[in-house]
């Protein structure tokens, strides 16, 4: 047998993908060409934040206003860069990012480290993957928010160059997310060449908008000095409370970061946001403080306001297609955290189409791309204002990244063993942040806030309900299919008489120990069997990828000479198993070269749900279970199988 040995995937070293051996300067080229990717893909929504940030701290609207003044707005500023300073630059980039799963990052990725530590770990570890989960859920209410409010902002730039255009800035940003989303299907391998150079020339004009800024009013430079955030956050907590719950909002995107570590590398990531994003993102903050300074009336739009009248169309057709990517970016994360979702157990199995044939994470998932285009233009009409939508978007981010960083520290403490001293101050601190911000947008809770965690709330009841679910039907399942020893035992001594026929048969089952129902279907009622059988066993490994070398297990059971054998092959839960392929690996002395693949028959068993009277879950757990596996991806087509060579057989189970 293969070893199945795995390693933990943590270490400091670098991440990024292995890249060809061409020189220095061709080391440099693809290095470059990494970070370009980077910019296009990760820092779109972190990179779009300063359009819409300082305009929802000063929105007079707000149920908690921040009043415009000298000390309030250097004290919101400088908040704003030492919280962008800790909880991205810190938590993110110095500190979770070394915490990766075989190259992968994000909170999901802290999820299966998670579950290794489940035995170590115990119930803590157990409970903290929960948390974990609830995190991931949190982010599916960050997808829907996103969208509506990065490219409703952007558009809402119409309203300074002409304020009769505002009546057309809620049907324009409709129409730019069904476009959005009818793409989606053909892939972003096309538009995705282009991202990164608009993401560059976004950062670089941002930047150069906010030392025009700054050069108007160069003592809003002071602010980066923490006495300032202090000062304000300490010396007026009864308005800097309230304030921290839009403060957030430069923080959105944060997750992103560590999510596509694994695509471009922790060192391309960090290099990107140190020598570009962060500096152009904290010039704009700068800026636009500037800019209020000079005039207290810039607060109704200080991002647009900053440039002149001529620059400010060209502008915002920058600025939508910026929020344009930064959307694109959080919908492809969604695909790929309810792909890894369902390769974990905790969704049914989903459809999944690749857009690519070179880069393997470019996905697309029809379920989510409309439940996501019907609820983001639900948020567009229901909102109507990227203001309104701020108070809903900041609790998605503060839980999210809550969350992880609490994961990670424990991830921390159990795989590299650090002194609990030294995780205790460093999660003291950090946490501190995370709950203060935390706290500041449950102040928000009737004005918006409920909606994240409502989104969040209803997509972990659906993830645990199909999780237990899951484990009551595998259980009855596996008692129906009974030993497979036992099955094989009684065609030897033909207690089950099946008459020997010409071919090859494939049977999908869950493990080698239990015999598959399709199998015994077709001996006990049909009385027949094929002369090779072939059990596979799919199996989801808790890393992203498995190589070539150790994809398939064989194992003849003791049962070679009856022609049947087992076959497990091992898929990492970022890939999407096709049985014919893989079998196509086996080694034909495994197999003695009797195996006819090309023209072998595929039997699948198909389970119809029904609710029973057993108390394994309550009522509408039971409903909920049975009205989520509807979702179901059809299995022919998941695991690669040819239509005119598959065989479905069908059975009951109750729940």
């Amino acid at each position: 047998m293969t070893d199945r040995s795995r390693t933990t995937g943590m270490d400091d070293g670098d991440t990024s993908p292995p890249q060809p051996d061409s020189g220095a300067g061709g080391r440099d080229v693809v290095r470059l060409a990494v970070v370009v990717g980077a910019l296009g893909v990760v820092f779109g929504d972190i990179g779009t934040s300063p359009i819409y940030t300082l305009q929802t701290v000063f929105n007079p609207s707000d149920p908690h206003p921040v009043p415009v003044s000298t000390e309030n707005v250097y004290g919101v500023v400088s908040l704003i860069f030492w919280s962008v300073m800790i909880i991205v630059t810190v938590t993110y980039v110095l500190l979770a990012m070394r915490a990766d799963n075989d190259g992968e990052g994000g909170i999901m990725a802290l999820i299966t480290l998670l579950r290794r530590l489940g035995t170590q770990g115990g119930r803590t570890a157990v409970v903290l993957a929960a948390l974990g989960i609830f995190g991931a859920s949190l982010f599916f209410g960050d997808s829907m928010i996103t969208p509506a409010i990065s490219v409703l902002s952007a558009v809402e730039g119409l309203k300074v160059v002409q304020p009769s255009l505002e009546q057309f800035v809620v049907p324009i940003t409709a129409v730019i997310i069904v476009l959005l989303f009818a793409v989606q299907r053909r892939g972003t391998a096309a538009v995705g060449r282009v991202f990164g150079p608009v993401m560059i020339a976004w950062f670089v004009v941002i930047g150069a908008n906010g030392i025009s800024g700054i050069a108007e009013h160069p003592s809003i430079l002071r602010a980066l000095s923490p006495t300032y955030a202090l000062g304000f956050l300490f010396g007026h907590f009864s308005i800097a409370f309230y304030a921290l719950a839009a403060i957030v909002l430069a923080v959105t995107g944060a997750e992103a970061l560590y999510a596509d570590m694994g695509h471009f590398g922790r060192r391309s990531i960090t290099r990107a946001w140190l020598v570009l994003v962060f500096p152009a993102c904290v010039l704009s903050y700068f800026g636009q403080g500037a800019s209020i300074l000079e005039d207290p009336a810039n607060i109704s739009s200080p991002f647009f306001l900053l440039v002149p009248d001529w620059g400010r169309l060209p502008l915002v057709v920058l600025a939508t297609a910026a929020t344009v990517i930064a959307s694109q970016a959080v919908i492809t994360g969604a695909y790929s955290v309810a792909s890894q979702a369902a390769q974990l157990g905790y969704l049914p199995r989903l459809r999944i189409a690749h857009t690519s044939e070179s880069t393997a994470g470019q996905i697309y998932v029809p379920w989510i791309n409309w439940v996501l285009m019907i609820s983001v233009l639900t948020l567009i009409f229901a909102f109507r204002s990227s203001a309104a939508l701020a108070y809903a978007f900041g609790m998605a981010v503060t839980g999210t990244i809550t969350i992880t960083t609490l994961l990670f520290f424990y991830v921390a403490r159990r795989r590299w063993h650090l002194s609990p001293w030294l995780i205790g101050i460093g999660a003291a601190l950090l946490l501190s942040v995370d709950l203060l911000f935390v706290a500041a947008n449950l102040t928000k809770l009737v004005h918006g806030a409920w909606l994240p965690l409502l989104i969040a709330i209803t997509a972990f009841t659906i993830m645990t309900t199909w999780q237990r679910g899951r484990a009551i039907v595998t259980a009855e399942r596996e008692r129906r299919e009974g030993p497979l020893g036992d099955f094989v035992g009684q065609l030897r001594e033909r207690k089950l008489t099946a008459q020997r026929v010409p071919g090859t048969a494939v049977f999908l089952n869950r493990g080698g120990q239990t015999t598959p129902l399709a199998l015994r279907a077709n001996v006990e009622n049909n009385h027949v069997r094929h002369e090779q059988v072939v059990i596979v066993a799919i199996e989801t490994e808790p890393v992203p990828r498995v190589g070539p070398d150790r994809r398939i297990v064989v194992d003849d059971l003791g049962y070679r000479d009856d022609g049947i054998i087992h076959v497990t092959a091992l898929f990492g839960y970022m890939e999407t198993p096709t049985v014919p392929t893989t079998l196509a690996l086996l080694d034909p002395e495994a197999t003695e070269g009797r195996l006819q693949l090309d023209r072998a028959s595929y039997f699948l068993s198909k389970i119809e749900l029904r609710r029973g009277e057993a108390p394994t879950m309550a009522p509408w757990r039971k409903r909920l279970f049975i009205a989520t596996s509807y979702i179901t991806a059809d299995a022919a087509e998941a695991f690669g199988l040819p239509r005119d060579r598959t065989v479905i057989i069908g059975s009951y189970i109750d729940v």
